[in-house]
């Protein structure tokens, strides 16, 4: 018998366009999604028909952080830099321009931003006030993907050039190139407890690269995970599963420990997507939520079979 089963809960509508990006609101249950319509949308699991608009950008929506602790959503507007959304009025709090190029993931600590565009620019971006403190190209190609990494002061970026920059959280310096894959590198994430660094491709393999500490990235595996590129990767909060999505359609549920296969989330199996998945969020162990350009946003529930 298969360790988990999936089952499709809900999908919820509404979005005009491809939907791009999802983030975790500050309610129980809550999240955010937005996409190529330029929509911010506002949900429940607990109220599915009840989504509500957010925020409207002149433009595609590819990143959205949440912080916490300012109860604020960061929405990256392509070609138009920042607003932050107060989440308690419901309305802009601030804004900044950066420049014209697409802004693909906006990651957050110390009271900072990091933010990478398409132009491979590194944009570091103080709260408050809100400024730039950094600005720096680090690549002819789009950064598609960053992640923190405090204990090691240090961040990694994923490129469109094939490598993952290892970049000093102090002062920017570079600290390690990794020619990372074939082709783009989309996602990354790090394993709880920081053990491993994954890496997805527009090349379909889904890497893993050790991280000990005080010592450089090594990879230790490859595996062809899916059919076409990787769009993210996500590990669940309890660190049990992670779960990998595709342009193939798929949604792959894996063993965290083990890097077995353990579910294909497919249209044909699950009643999944018909398109392109590009988003992943994970709202406890047992609740995963998807993205993709068909419009929808999709909720599963991961059944454990002990």
């Amino acid at each position: 018998m298969s360790p988990v089963t999936i089952k499709k809960q809900q999908s919820f509508t509404g979005h005009k366009d491809c939907v791009y990006t999802l983030e975790r609101g500050p309610e129980t249950g809550s999240f955010y999604s937005a996409g190529a319509d330029g929509l911010v949308a506002e949900w429940n699991l607990s109220r599915p028909d009840e989504g509500k608009l957010l925020a409207q950008a002149n433009t595609s929506v590819y990143a959205l952080k949440f912080l916490e602790e300012e109860n604020l959503l960061v929405v990256g507007q392509n070609f138009d830099g920042i607003r932050l959304i107060n989440l308690k009025s419901r309305k802009e709090q601030g804004s900044l321009k950066l420049n014209q190029a697409a802004i693909f993931t906006i990651e957050a600590y110390n009271n900072k931003l990091y933010i990478g565009s398409g132009d491979g620019t590194l944009w570091v971006v103080s709260l408050n006030p809100l400024r730039i403190i950094h600005q720096e190209k680090i690549s002819e190609k789009s950064i598609r993907a960053i992640r923190i990494f405090p204990e090691k002061a240090e961040f990694v970026a994923g490129l469109s050039d094939n490598t993952i920059k290892v970049i000093d959280l102090n002062n920017y310096t570079l600290k390690q190139v990794i020619e990372a894959h074939k082709n783009s590198v989309f996602t990354l994430t790090y394993s709880p407890g920081n053990q491993y660094l994954l890496s997805g491709s527009r090349d379909a393999h889904l890497n893993i690269w050790s991280n000990k500490e005080g010592g450089a990235y090594r990879k230790l595996d490859g595996i062809v995970a899916h059919m076409y590129t990787i769009n993210h990767i996500e590990y669940s909060p309890e660190g049990r599963f992670f779960a990998s999505c595709s342009m193939d359609k798929s949604i792959k549920l894996w063993d965290a420990s083990s890097f077995r296969l353990l579910k294909v989330i497919d249209r044909a199996r699950h009643a999944g997507h018909g398109t392109s998945v590009n988003r992943l969020l994970w709202m406890d162990e047992q609740t995963l939520i998807s993205a993709s350009d068909d419009r929808t946003v999709s909720v599963w529930e991961i059944e454990i079979n002990e």
